[in-house]
């Protein structure tokens, strides 16, 4: 499969963003989607996973700001992020675990 992943920007502390990641190929045979973030001189770390049946699941840090969820109409995963920090701020990969499968990133920076 292949990732595509968008919608990163530049934001202001407490603003939102919405990243999307479009999967091509069989995308219902896909169990797990997952969202990784590296920040600026640390390892990349997951951030959130959503099932195939929208199970989702979320580090405590992102928990009750994050939600993960997909379309699987438009095999596309979605981060949607509010009450963003500067401690969010990072390059986003969507992945598929299994198949070790990323996506290019998509930088978020959020300003203080």
């Amino acid at each position: 499969v292949q990732l595509q992943a968008s919608g990163g920007g530049l934001v202001q502390a407490g603003g939102s963003l919405r990243l999307s990641c479009v999967v091509s190929g069989n995308f219902f045979s896909i169990d797990v989607m997952a969202w990784y973030r590296q920040a600026p001189g640390k390892q990349r770390g997951l951030v959130a996973t959503i099932t195939r049946r929208g199970s989702p699941y979320y580090i405590d840090s992102v928990k009750g700001r994050f939600a993960v969820s997909r379309d699987n109409s438009k095999s596309t995963v979605y981060l949607h992020m509010s009450g963003l920090k500067p401690e969010d701020t990072g390059v986003y990969y969507c992945s598929v675990p299994a198949l070790d499968s990323w996506g290019q990133g998509t930088q978020v920076t959020v300003s203080s």
